[in-house]
């Protein structure tokens, strides 16, 4: 497989594109604050024409999405507009408009932070506080920063082996917060998985968010349609699952993995075996979202 090349900002491809679908963490931000000359970038493409849907796996609405962008600082009017996988998966919770859902209960055990609550409100649904008094998980990540995978085990387990169905609002499996690697809910529904659980996911890499993403954007082209993303098991995957092109931006999670300086490029070799390995290649790497 040719390696794509390694461009120095998005200027050099912008021009074959009308459309972009953009990563938030990882690529805009650090969970912290923008990332130097991402907010120069997004003034860039919306100066030139170019329409632009923010795609996130943020287990959390799209309302929250938008506060919290503009609180580190991206200017939510650079941006035509924002999908989340938390978006999804409540709007599947309240409609349950196909059979999967349909047969859900009310009672909801939720896995997740305090600030993932807004999942909850306006929805039919009774809380419970122990697994095994409910219907279905609700999974949106980690309680806090440096919780471990072993913590949640015997309640995964216990879920498992009472055969209750798991709804996963973040299919991301680690996030990087702070320069340090933290456990998303992506990597307990895969666990549960490998237990035996049912699990219903919820955004990147799944078809479903790409195609809202399309409609909002409203070009019929898809040639014209570039993804810009840190992660090769969503961003990248999604991208290709959905039949659009690519860019990878290698400072995000994978960049301890290809050995990436700062502000430069991933390591030929490591870059080369990542690609062989997932069968996935982007049109283009960046060192970071920048114009």
């Amino acid at each position: 497989m040719r390696p794509p090349p390694s461009i120095h900002g998005l200027r050099q491809i912008a021009g074959r594109y009308d459309g972009f679908i953009l990563d938030l963490w990882g690529v805009l931000h650090d969970g912290e604050r923008a990332y130097p000359g991402a907010v120069a970038c997004l003034e860039e493409l919306r100066r030139t024409g170019k329409r632009t849907m923010v795609l996130s796996n943020a287990p959390r609405r799209v309302d929250a999405s938008v506060k919290r962008m503009a609180e580190i600082g991206i200017p939510p009017a650079l941006i035509d507009g924002v999908m989340t996988s938390g978006e999804d998966a409540y709007r599947h919770l309240l409609e349950r408009d196909d059979p999967w859902y349909a047969r859900l209960g009310r009672r909801c055990f939720h896995v997740g932070p305090e600030r993932d609550t807004g999942m909850l409100e306006g929805q039919d649904l009774d809380v419970v506080h122990d697994v095994a008094a409910a219907d279905f998980i609700l999974n949106t990540g980690a309680h806090m920063d440096g919780d471990s995978e072993e913590l949640y085990r015997p309640m995964l387990e216990e879920g498992a082996r009472r055969r209750i169905p798991m709804v996963c609002a973040n299919p991301d499996l680690m996030v990087i917060h702070r320069g340090r690697m933290q456990i998303c809910a992506g990597l307990l529904a895969e666990s549960y998985e490998k237990m035996g659980g049912e699990v219903r996911w919820h955004g990147k890499p799944h078809r479903g968010v790409y195609d809202i993403c399309f409609r909002r954007l409203g070009i019929a082209d898809r040639s014209r349609i570039l993804a810009v993303g840190d992660s090769f098991r969503t961003d990248i995957a999604g991208a290709h699952a959905a039949g659009i092109d690519a860019a990878f931006v290698s400072h995000g999670i994978h960049g301890e993995e290809l050995a990436v300086p700062p502000g430069g490029h991933p390591d030929p070799g490591k870059l080369a075996a990542l690609i062989e390995r997932t069968g996935l290649c982007p049109v283009a790497v960046l060192p970071a979202f920048v114009w």
